[in-house]
């Protein structure tokens, strides 16, 4: 009877350590690629390697309303992403398939959010 208690009692020891102990932050692999253009409006590349999941990013060489918006979206990651025009993840969006093609020109943004 005692080795049997013992055996419950080391379980729910190792459980409750492994619920306590916080895993990996999630995080899509690859990268999600795009442009925007620098003080002398040149279009420069940009690139979020392994961004967070579930995380609000606002793309920072565009996060000033001023500036003009970044453009030409990769999503070459192994996430969903959804692309907003507005900063913190405001207004219009678009959705880019994990490993996808690039994106047009056309298709301008400021915020990201990376989901499965």
């Amino acid at each position: 009877m005692r080795l049997r208690t013992a055996v419950v009692t080391a379980a729910a020891g190792s459980l409750t350590l492994l619920l306590a102990v916080p895993g990996p932050a999630a995080a899509a692999s690859g990268d999600f690629a795009y442009r925007f253009r620098g003080p002398d409006g040149h279009p420069q590349p940009a690139v979020l390697h392994d961004p967070p999941s579930g995380e609000c990013l606002t793309l920072p060489e565009v996060a000033d309303p001023a500036a003009p918006p970044a453009f030409a979206p990769w999503n070459n990651t192994d996430e969903w992403a959804t692309v907003f025009q507005g900063p913190q993840c405001t207004g219009d969006t678009w959705d880019l398939r994990p490993h996808g093609r690039p994106a047009t020109d056309r298709l301008e943004l400021r915020s990201v959010v990376f989901w499965h």
